[in-house]
C-alpha cells in the first residue's frame, strides 16, 4: 500500500480548491439557475464530483438553492443553484459631490445603502472620511445578523498606489498622499482590511459585470466616468487595464487642446475642462447646482449656449477618445455619470468626430453606449471587486 506523500496531498488540495472555484464561477456567471447536472456538463466534471463540490459551496453560503420551477415532467425536479445570499461586501465611495456606502451580496443585490450629497472639493480628508465612517456605521448597524461581510473597498477619484492603498493625488478633492485606512474608524469597515481603488476603474466593473462574476454585454470597451471631472478605464476581456503602477485610464487629463483652459491638475486644455460636469454647465451659462438633465432639456429646446456647450464637449471627447481607440483598438465607448445623462445629445457630434479621427472607423465604426444609471457606481464596483475574491478562492469561506 502506497501512502500519499506531502506533494501528492498538496496537489489534491490544489485540485479541490481549483474545482471549487470553477463550480462557484460557473454558477455565478450563468444568467439562469443551473442544476448540479448542468454544472457537471459545463465543467466536464463527473456528476458525483460536481454534486459534492456544490453541496460544500451551498453549506458555506457561496452558492444557494431555490425552489425548482414546475415543468410538468415526471420524477423529482433538480434543485437549481444560484449565487449565495449570505456573503456580501462593503463598497464605499468618496466623490467631489457625495459620499456613498453600499453592501452588495453575491447575487448582485443591494442589501443596504446610503448616499449623502456633500461639497467635498478642496475638503479636509480626515473630516470627509469621518463623515463617510459615520455613514458606513449606520448602514452596517442595520444589516441582517446572518450576513457575512467578506471585504471592504473604497473608490476614490484620483491616482491610487495599489500596493499600499494610498491616494497619491485627487485634484478635484484637493487631496494628496492620503492613506484612508489610517483615517477611518475600523468599525466603519467592520474591522476588515480596506482596499482602495480608482473610482473609474471600479465603476467600469459595473459595466463589465452585471453581477459579481456574471459578464456584462461588453467585454472590451473604454469607459468614461463623468462627475465634476472625468475618469476613465480601458477594459479588455472583461478586466480593467490598470497599467504598471495601477494608474492607467486618466483620460480626463488627456489634452484636447494645448491652448485650452487651465485644469486643476496643473495642465491646460484637459478633456475635463470641456466635458467635466461643472465645465459643461458653466459653458452653458448654468449654475453649478444645475443638473445635466436640465442642460439636456435646454439643448433639446434649441438653447444656443447649451447646444454650443454640448458641441464643444463632444468635440473634445472626440479628440481624446480617438487617440485612445487608435492606440488600443477598443472601438466601444461607454459613457457613465453625467455623460450618460447627455449621451443622446453628445452622440451625433461625437460619432462624427470619431469616424473622422479613428483610422479603423472605415471597417469598424466606434460604438457609443450609455452606462446604466448607478448613483454610486464606484462603490458598487468596489464591492464587486471584494466579492470576486470569493469566487477566486472559495475555500477561505468554507467551514
Amino acid at each position: 500500500m502506497t501512502v500519499p506523500g506531502p506533494q501528492t496531498s498538496a496537489r489534491q488540495s490544489s485540485l479541490r480548491a481549483n474545482n471549487l472555484a470553477l463550480v462557484a464561477r460557473t454558477v455565478c456567471a450563468s444568467a439562469r439557475p443551473l442544476s448540479r447536472a448542468d454544472v457537471a456538463a459545463a465543467t466536464s466534471m463527473t456528476r458525483t464530483t460536481a454534486t459534492r463540490l456544490a453541496d460544500e459551496l451551498v453549506a458555506a453560503g457561496v452558492l444557494g438553492e431555490i425552489e425548482p420551477a414546475g415543468g410538468g415532467r415526471r420524477g423529482r425536479p433538480a434543485t437549481p443553484l444560484v449565487p449565495g445570499s449570505r456573503l456580501a461586501a462593503l463598497g464605499l465611495q468618496v466623490n467631489a459631490g457625495f459620499l456613498a456606502v453600499r453592501v452588495i451580496d453575491l447575487r448582485g443585490r443591494v442589501v443596504a445603502e446610503a448616499l449623502e450629497h456633500a461639497d467635498l472639493v478642496d475638503s479636509d480628508p480626515a473630516g470627509a472620511l469621518a463623515r463617510l465612517g459615520t455613514l458606513a456605521a449606520r448602514v452596517l448597524g442595520g444589516l441582517p445578523g446572518e450576513l457575512r461581510l467578506v471585504g471592504a473597498g473604497l473608490a476614490l477619484p484620483g491616482i491610487v498606489a495599489v500596493g499600499d492603498d494610498t491616494l497619491l493625488r485627487a485634484p478635484n478633492l484637493g487631496w494628496s498622499g492620503v492613506r484612508p485606512a489610517d483615517l477611518l474608524d475600523p468599525a466603519a469597515v467592520a474591522g476588515l482590511p480596506l482596499r482602495v481603488g480608482n473610482e473609474a476603474n471600479l465603476a467600469a466593473r459595473t459595466v463589465a459585470e452585471v453581477a459579481p462574476g456574471r459578464p456584462g454585454p461588453f467585454a472590451d470597451f473604454v469607459y468614461l466616468s463623468g462627475e465634476i471631472g472625468i475618469g476613465g478605464a480601458a477594459v479588455v476581456g472583461g478586466a480593467v487595464m490598470t497599467g504598471r503602477h495601477g494608474w492607467a485610464g486618466e483620460i480626463g487629463h488627456v489634452c484636447a487642446d494645448p491652448a485650452g483652459p487651465a485644469c486643476r491638475c496643473g495642465s491646460t486644455g484637459c478633456l475635463e475642462t470641456y466635458a467635466g460636469r461643472d465645465a459643461l454647465l458653466a459653458a452653458a451659462g448654468l449654475p453649478a447646482a444645475s443638473t445635466p438633465a436640465h442642460l439636456a432639456e435646454l439643448a433639446a429646446a434649441g438653447d444656443a449656449r447649451a447646444r454650443a456647450a454640448v458641441t464643444a464637449a463632444a468635440q473634445a471627447l472626440g479628440v481624446a477618445l480617438a487617440g485612445v481607440i487608435n492606440v488600443l483598438d477598443i472601438p466601444t465607448v461607454v459613457l457613465g455619470g453625467h455623460l450618460a445623462q447627455v449621451a443622446d445629445l453628445l452622440r451625433p457630434e461625437l460619432a462624427g468626430r470619431l469616424r473622422a479621427r479613428v483610422l479603423s472607423a472605415r471597417w469598424t465604426p466606434p460604438a457609443i453606449h450609455a452606462a446604466p444609471d448607478h448613483p454610486a457606481a464606484g462603490a458598487t464596483g468596489a464591492a464587486y471587486r471584494e466579492l470576486a475574491a470569493v469566487l477566486t478562492d472559495p475555500v477561505r469561506w468554507l467551514g
